[in-house]
């Protein structure tokens, strides 16, 4: 050891300094590297190891024999040794850098464990609250905006106002605009969650806001935590968030639940299956006692409701949510230079001026000169502004929200395809951007990077010309469902769906899940100028089996045995009643129930059968009566005399008084 020392003492003092700062240099970057490489759990294991002992040989190495050419004046060897050591430090440094970036992009993904609620008391403009003013509030006590804050706002600002309480936020809105009520308790977000509504869509224009009161609490979404791996089979329930803002995703962002698809994926067969549910869709709301209602109406009471009404309905668990800003659909494709997507047809115009082109709104909900119009037809370059209109169009297709869905799972399907072919570093980092900016999700951030081996499967299949996801479309069978609503007196435009249908999409799911046995179904179809051509059915389609929901019909103007009839087989208890009445003898009149009704919620019926005035008598001056008797007068058709002369006459009229005896 004494004679390194004074060896060292009589080499040169400029390698010695070299020496020492690039191995102080290297340990420090090194140590940096370790840690971000260390965060990337799941991508490459072996590799990443394997590099990591590869550097700290290297160190041990230089260490070592740095010190040996110092001793040994070496020259050319030890500058050779530092040289490359030397260039290994801002390696280390730069991908230290880029690791961490991307790894805190993918943690931005995740949603954090507390977020800023907000309750505001809204009323309609030309309304002013008072201390007589009666003020809406929703009934439910764990309603964190609706219930919890609004509490709070009330004893905040003092207010000493009648409270009436709801289950129901849109019922409670109806009553605020048809001036029942002059305010109501909601949340900060209440353009998001009911701008889309046919009744509320002018809300932002239509009220002001009285009081806002805004608290940091726990996030409900951060409860919602998966222990599934991405290299298992999972779920994923993607959430459409319209935002007001084109500066990304709120982390506490509200959405209008018009946009709901439920996927599948396998990453062992990369098969998925989407199945879009339609925003209109008549079902049990899980955290609104089951009551029925459209499933949109669930976004008003948050993800947790949503997450538990669309697994209720499939009977699927729910692995994952993914909230996607529509605004960022824009900025998404836009990355990506663009998608191709087959464009229908519409079966509307806009308006005289854009005959057979599909037009919509821009990103910031303008029209006029904003507004985005795309030629039809298939393998069609969409731009990002052109991708989310063709995304939120439905007033020019018949099936309407049906339509929509459709596209948006054609939307999807294009974005998917096209990241694969990100070629740049730098496109990637513009994607990634993006992404994080845009989309929030209950995924953990090593689920998220354990999902690497499965891209690169996929990546392979691409580049070898297959593809890289197989995707199983669904369409789920429906029919009209007007119901009326007692609480509002509204008629709302609901869809009823087809339990076959709805059973037969849940059971290819499981199928994809691995939860029971697939039972692929494949069908083949030949044409003798061309080569046989394997298909596979739309999973749910032509499927109209099953109980569907019925709602009250209007019976007036039918016979009764009509009503009878419908009312055994729909086990209603039928009421009769007759009343008189000037139209036709034993026709049904009026109703106990209103047309549109849900049956569910009825038991029994009475329905209101015409029968004849009474006629009342005159009675004769004394100078006529002779003359009345003497007369041979006719019968009035309808007269008690009529009755008891020509009872055997009478046509059998369903529903009168001699055909229920």
């Amino acid at each position: 050891m004494k004679n390194i020392k004074e060896e060292l003492k009589k080499s040169s003092k400029l390698m010695r300094f070299i020496y020492i700062i690039f191995t102080i240099g290297y340990l420090i970057s090194y140590f940096f590297f370790t840690k971000s490489v260390i965060h990337l759990i799941g991508i490459e294991t072996t590799i990443r190891y394997a590099i990591l002992g590869g550097f700290l040989l290297w160190i041990f190495f230089y260490f070592l024999f740095g010190l040996f050419f110092i001793i040994k004046k070496k020259k050319k060897t030890f500058i050779f040794v530092s040289l490359i050591t030397f260039l290994l430090i801002p390696l280390f440094a730069f991908s230290s850098y880029y690791i961490d970036k991307i790894y805190d992009k993918l943690e931005n993904l995740t949603i954090k464990e507390t977020s800023t609620y907000t309750s505001v008391l809204l009323s309609l403009k030309e309304t002013d609250i008072t201390s007589s003013s009666k003020l809406g509030m929703i009934s439910n006590e764990n309603d964190k905006e609706g219930y919890i804050l609004a509490k709070e706002l009330i004893e905040k600002e003092q207010l000493k106002n009648e409270i009436v309480s709801y289950d129901d936020f849109l019922i409670m809105l109806n009553d605020l605009y048809n001036n029942k009520i002059d305010g109501v308790f909601i949340s900060g977000n209440y353009k998001i969650l009911f701008g889309n509504e046919d009744n509320f869509k002018n809300i932002s224009e239509d009220t002001k806001v009285i009081y806002s009161y805004s608290k940091e609490m726990k996030n409900e979404e951060s409860n919602l935590i998966s222990t599934k791996k991405l290299t298992e089979p999972f779920t994923v329930l993607v959430l459409g968030v319209d935002s007001e803002s084109q500066g990304g995703l709120n982390p506490n962002a509200a959405f209008n639940g018009d946009t709901l698809i439920l996927i599948t994926f396998n990453p062992n067969t990369l098969s998925a299956t989407m199945f879009s549910i339609p925003r209109d869709m008549y079902v049990p709301i899980a955290c609104n006692g089951n009551r029925y209602n459209k499933i949109n109406s669930a976004a008003a009471y948050g993800t947790t409701c949503v997450i538990n009404t669309v697994k209720n309905l499939t009977d699927i668990d729910i692995d994952y949510f993914v909230k996607v800003n529509f605004k960022g659909v824009v900025d998404l494709v836009d990355s990506l230079g663009g998608i191709e997507v087959d464009v229908e047809e519409p079966n509307y115009d806009y308006d005289n001026a854009h005959k057979g082109l599909m037009c919509e709104q821009d990103s910031q909900r303008r029209f006029g000169e904003n507004l985005v119009c795309v030629t039809p037809g298939k393998n069609v370059h969409l731009n990002g502004e052109q991708a989310l209109a063709y995304a939120r169009c439905r007033h020019l297709y018949t099936l309407s929200d049906i339509a929509r869905n459709q596209h948006q799972q054609a939307i999807i399907e294009a974005i998917a395809k096209k990241v694969l072919h990100v070629s740049s570093f730098s496109e990637f980092e513009k994607l990634l951007d993006t992404i994080s900016n845009n989309i929030a999700t209950n995924m953990q951030t090593t689920q998220i990077l354990s999902f690497y081996q499965t891209l690169k499967n996929m990546l392979t299949n691409a580049l070898n010309g297959e593809d890289f996801i197989s995707i199983q479309k669904t369409y789920l069978e429906y029919y009209n469902l007007p119901v009326y609503l007692p609480a509002s007196g509204m008629t709302t435009s609901a869809l009823g769906y087809y339990p076959g249908s709805l059973n037969a999409i849940s059971t290819a799911m499981k199928e994809n899940l691995n939860i029971i046995k697939p039972e692929t179904i494949k069908s083949f179809q030949y044409d003798y100028n061309e080569d046989m051509e394997y298909t596979t059915d739309v999973i749910g389609k032509g499927i109209r089996s099953g109980q569907t929901l019925k709602t009250m019909p209007n019976l007036s103007g039918q016979a009764v045995s009509y009503a009878e009839n419908w009312a055994s087989s729909n086990g209603i208890t039928l009421n009769k009643e007759f009343v008189e009445s000037e139209s036709i003898p034993g026709i049904i009149i009026n109703q106990s129930v209103h047309e549109g009704t849900f049956l569910k919620n009825v038991s029994n019926v009475t329905i209101y059968i015409s029968k004849p005035k009474t006629s009342i008598p005159t009675i004769p001056d004394d100078e006529d009566q002779d003359k009345d008797e003497d007369d041979n007068d006719p019968i009035v058709p309808g007269s008690p005399t009529d009755q008891d002369n020509n009872s055997d006459n009478l046509p059998n009229i369903p529903g009168n008084p001699e055909e229920s005896e």
